[in-house]
């Protein structure tokens, strides 16, 4: 399994189980992420072991949540972000100007396609 990281971070962003694309002459990654719903909290009685019946009332302490969300953020952990237009502008042009500059370090060919 190939686990895709940020260049600038190091942190984890997905791997190769989900459908991912080539764009902008090789320079971006396209991934296809899924809407998913998951349950959480339910925990299974033959995992907690003894006899659930005689130790107190069916379903207390473990009620079930369901999530719902994008399996690429929900998978890896991936946290959402809320930026205004112009916050979102300036974050993304000072983390282009840092990867510019691992380009340059890294891989100089690269730098005039970027």
């Amino acid at each position: 399994m190939i686990i895709y990281r940020d260049l600038i971070s190091h942190d984890e962003m997905f791997s190769d189980i989900y459908k991912i694309r080539e764009v902008a002459d090789g320079l971006c990654l396209e991934v296809e992420g899924k809407m998913v719903s998951r349950t959480e909290g339910n925990i299974d009685d033959s995992l907690i072991g003894g006899n659930a019946s005689a130790e107190g009332p069916e379903g207390e302490g473990t009620e079930s949540t369901v999530i719902t969300g994008v399996d690429i953020v929900m998978n890896h952990h991936l946290q959402e972000t809320s930026f205004t237009k112009e916050a979102y502008k300036k974050y993304i042009k000072d983390y282009m100007k840092s990867i510019k500059g691992k380009l340059e370090e890294q891989r100089p060919e690269r730098v005039t396609t970027f």
